[in-house]
């Protein structure tokens, strides 16, 4: 997977929360009309990772709308790792391995993808199995850069409201990560905004979501007017790399943004 260049770009959409129906709405906004206007607005890419709340209800039929969405609107391949808002029995069932799959090699860098899903609740976690899966591939991969995908946030990102669904055994999963010099980075989902942070060497990132962005630095739950967006990552063989946001150019969306919560 990926070009003959020692560049591969990674494409991380995220959030698209859609419904059941086409046309359904997260917070006035019209989810469907926000993804197809983001993945217009993607540039080439080697894969995109979307990194969980695909749907906002769990429901096979929003899967399936998803897949077909974006397979009739980019040339590459896709992954899919779950959220908070997912159902990823129904996710496997309805994409299949290829798009659940959790492990990617690219030139000289592997991704993984992480299930930091609990069913029930909003907030992230990693079990055993899941931080056991992580040590395990880095440690069978020591030659590799490594990137890893997650849907919640491992650290708080700087808003009261959002970060009290902060990953609960976040210090176990950096304990594994100090373990293993080759990773590079770690991307998330699930906050709705632009972040970055730097931890022992390793680049964290959260990026936008497709839909409804939240506004950084907010204790209380507070609708961002900036366009649904992507990240991309510049990956380079040496082990380096580059990211930028990109965004729907300016447009005007019914969102709600008197809401107090969704």
């Amino acid at each position: 997977m990926g070009n003959s260049a020692t560049t591969h770009k990674v494409i991380q959409i995220t959030d698209p929360h859609l419904g059941r129906e086409h046309g359904d709405e997260l917070l006035g906004l019209n989810t469907d009309e926000s993804l197809s206007d983001v993945l217009l607005a993607l540039v080439d890419g080697d894969l995109v990772v979307a990194s969980g709340d695909i749907s906002n209800d769990g429901s096979a039929e929003s899967y399936r709308r998803f897949v077909d969405t974006v397979t009739t609107q980019i040339h590459c391949p896709l992954v899919c790792l779950p959220g908070n808002h997912d159902d990823d029995e129904v996710m496997q069932r309805v994409m299949g391995p290829a798009v659940m799959n959790r492990m990617i090699i690219m030139g000289k860098w592997i991704l993984i993808m992480l299930n930091s899903r609990v069913p029930g609740f909003e907030h992230g976690d990693l079990t055993d199995s899941e931080l056991q899966f992580l040590d395990s591939i880095l440690s069978k991969h020591p030659n590799y850069h490594a990137m890893v995908f997650l849907h919640h946030q491992p650290v708080p990102v700087g808003s009261a409201w959002i970060d009290q669904y902060v990953v609960r055994r976040a210090e176990e999963f950096f304990q594994v990560i100090d373990k293993h010099s080759n990773v590079r980075i770690i991307s998330w989902g699930h906050v709705h905004q632009d972040f970055h942070q730097v931890r022992n060497g390793v680049d964290l990132y959260a990026s936008p979501s497709t839909c409804v962005q939240f506004k950084p630095d907010c204790d209380d739950f507070t609708i961002d007017p900036a366009m649904p967006g992507y990240r991309t990552f510049d990956l380079l063989d040496d082990g380096t790399h580059s990211t930028a946001i990109e965004r729907v150019m300016e447009k005007t969306y019914s969102i709600d943004f008197a809401s107090n919560g969704y």
